[in-house]
């Protein structure tokens, strides 16, 4: 058995693939409600982000296991994580205007209209950042993790752009802001009135 494997759990799920989404919340309600019920000791409770990890880990995992035929991690490459990211994009919530649709380009329709829905561009992205870091966790090489391939970087990139252009919104970057220089320590006061 795949070392990396053994963390993904080991729920049945029949094989139809549109309930893997519904399993991967079945999975977080359960595991909130029991740490909710179990008193409260916040050294196990794991943070918000490394549940979503969890959550997605074992996301990736029943999608391998539905997969025909069924993938074990080690064989996972590039192109099964842009499979599996395609997969998603039947559960997005976001309007992504096609080129014949006179919407294109604009952030704010005035009405409705009948292009697909699609995952965001970040969230593909913060997707695969958990992913990439929860593979490497589980025993994964860096060399190896399928998570970072070039082949996903470039997908991603291509989402974003064509995301910006068809909503007409531009990713960029963040820029940091610099934290303001510390102070000088203020200078004692030397009295110079005679006594």
């Amino acid at each position: 058995m795949d070392p990396v494997l053994g963390f993904m759990g080991t729920t049945n799920i029949s094989h139809n693939t549109n309930l893997m989404i519904a399993a991967a919340a079945t999975t977080a309600t359960t595991s909130s409600s029991s740490s909710s019920s179990s008193g409260g000791s916040g050294a196990n409770q794991l943070s918000r982000y490394e549940n979503q990890k969890r959550r997605d880990w074992n996301t990736f995992g029943q999608y391998l296991r539905n997969h025909r035929p069924p993938l074990s991690l080690s064989r996972c490459s590039g192109a099964h994580v842009l499979e599996f990211l395609r997969y998603l994009d039947q559960f997005g919530k976001t309007k992504v205007h096609t080129h014949l649709c006179p919407f294109f380009g604009h952030p704010n329709p005035p009405a409705p209209c009948a292009c697909p829905l699609r995952q965001a561009w970040g969230s593909l992205d913060a997707l695969i950042g958990r992913l990439r870091a929860a593979f490497e966790e589980n025993g994964g090489s860096p060399e190896t993790n399928p998570f970072g391939a070039r082949a996903v970087r470039l997908y991603l990139r291509e989402v974003r752009d064509s995301q910006a252009k068809a909503r007409g919104i531009s990713y960029e970057k963040k820029k940091r802001k610099r934290p303001p220089p510390p102070l000088p320590p203020p200078q004692p006061v030397i009295s110079t009135s005679p006594n």
